[in-house]
């Protein structure tokens, strides 16, 4: 299912692109995203396999008019809606949010710590992968309470640990192999 949501959000960056409002489509996409999210019978008109994709069309189109949506989005998502992959709303989202990133040279990644890094340990951290990749970073920041200290990054598949146990992992690993 990830790879249609993939299509369509490639569909509607090209779109965004040719009118030159990728960012406007993207913050229209995500508060509707969001109204979905917020109101449960909206959710579950999306989620429902036996409503007929007409129906959902229908609906869904007048909530977005209702919320003064963008011609461009009501289309998108009439086409979404008559195709019966309303039920992707969510991963049509994350996925178009990814394209607009990787669109504008952002790269996402998690940061795991031990605990809440300071907004200048944040930024030197940015910096510093800014300058490796060649791309702007955003990341998701977690804590883990597990880690005694140090932290882990995730960019894609690559994890870069930099915590304590990965460290006194590396150690022995050094020690046992001599």
């Amino acid at each position: 299912m990830l790879l249609v949501a993939q299509r369509y959000a490639k569909a509607l960056l090209q779109i965004g692109q040719k009118q030159g409002d990728v960012v406007t489509l993207q913050l229209e996409l995500n508060s509707i995203v969001d109204l979905v999210r917020t109101q449960p019978d909206l959710e579950r008109l999306c989620m429902h396999p036996l409503i007929a994709p007409s129906k959902k069309a229908a609906v869904f189109d007048e909530i977005l008019a209702r919320a003064n949506a963008s011609e461009t989005i009501k289309r998108f998502f009439s086409v979404v809606a008559k195709a019966a992959r309303l039920n992707l709303v969510y991963e049509l989202a994350v996925a178009f949010n990814g394209l607009v990133d990787q669109h504008q040279g952002i790269l996402s990644a998690e940061v795991i710590s031990a605990q809440q890094l300071s907004e200048s340990q944040t930024h030197a951290l940015s910096e510093s992968f800014s300058r490796r990749t060649g791309k702007k970073m955003r990341f998701a920041m977690r804590q883990d309470p597990n880690l005694l200290g140090g932290l882990k990054i995730q960019v894609g598949s690559v994890i870069y640990d930099a915590s304590l146990q990965g460290r006194l992992r590396m150690l022995k690993e050094r020690l046992l192999s001599a």
